[in-house]
């Protein structure tokens, strides 16, 4: 088939890699979010989709809305058969919605209609599933509430980050996206509707729902950590500053300190939270790079009573 590839972030790259090397399918162009600030000069910078494109010499689409006119007419001239999309980060109107033959096909890194939303992978991990996976359905006007064409599964790790399982995600769903692709190609393959149950929403995560309350317990804490890495990223407050945190390590011999309250040993730091205390790993300081929690222990010369939150 004649493809259109949308996309903006690292995770969507491995699925255009995986339809460029397909013989059966030709992508002709991809569309993908404007070039944003970036880094610590704030310069513009593209997408890693963009700079996966022009590498291989595609055409790259960046509408500011996807109802942009101009944008609309170069689609409809290009003539996609379908339009598969991976995080793309802009709602399709249904005027483009109409163009391609086959329509506009999602790779969604969740098992639908759980997790529907901007941040599945996330909310995954904050809830503690143990297993989650990538499904691919047909895109219509509702979020995320198409038809499903095929899903896979992946096991959730008690040590994972969302940046882990968002890692390996990208990789089989990439396979996924285009095993679709074969099969609306040649008739084998249908959309199903998707179960009326079971429907839970992944929103984005903000700063704000990535700092950490450590009256809430131990799993729940560690969760929250591992949800929000790398991004947007943990964080607590220490003296009236922010301070980043890495994954933490759960401490199920310690729990004789209060919610936030620190205890520093020879190579551990820990920090009580509402069951266990919870060991942290790394921080990174507001203002300094990340560094290993002990070391900044040593350097901070806490003082007796001291706690992280408050």
């Amino acid at each position: 088939m004649r493809l259109v590839f949308a996309g903006t972030p690292d995770a969507a790259v491995p699925a255009l890699d995986a339809l460029l090397a397909s013989d059966r399918h030709e992508v002709v162009a991809v569309v993908t979010r404007p070039d944003a600030p970036s880094g610590r000069g704030r310069r513009q910078t593209a997408s890693p989709v963009a700079v996966r494109a022009q590498e291989a010499g595609i055409e790259v689409l960046r509408p500011s809305r996807p109802r942009d006119p101009e944008f609309l007419d170069r689609l409809r001239e290009l003539a996609p058969d379908c339009c598969p999309v991976v995080a793309y980060g802009a709602l399709l109107p249904k005027v483009a919605l109409d163009i391609p033959t086959r329509g506009w096909v999602n790779l969604h890194f969740s098992l639908l209609p759980a997790w529907r939303g901007a941040a599945p992978v996330q909310h995954a991990v904050m809830a503690g599933d143990e297993v989650t996976g990538a499904t691919t359905f047909l895109i219509e006007e509702g979020l995320d509430s198409g038809p499903v064409f095929g899903v896979v599964t992946e096991e959730i790790r008690t040590t994972d980050t969302s940046g882990d399982l968002l890692d390996r995600l990208a990789r089989s769903g990439a396979r996924l996206l285009v095993a679709t692709m074969d099969g609306i190609a040649d008739g084998s393959l249908q959309a199903v509707p998707q179960p009326a149950d079971g429907v839970t929403l992944a929103p984005k995560i903000t700063v704000g729902d990535a700092r950490v309350d450590w009256a809430a317990p131990a799993l729940r804490v560690g969760r929250l950590v591992r949800g929000c890495t790398p991004s947007p990223g943990a964080w607590t407050t220490f003296r009236g500053e922010r301070l980043k945190l890495a994954p933490v390590r759960l401490d199920r011999e310690r729990g004789d300190l209060l919610p936030g309250e620190l205890a520093v040993e020879r190579n551990a730091v820990r920090v009580g939270t509402g069951s266990h205390a919870v060991e942290l790993t790394e921080v990174q300081p507001q203002g300094r790079k990340r560094m290993r929690a002990a070391d900044w222990a040593r350097g901070t010369r806490l003082e007796p009573g001291e706690r992280l939150g408050g």
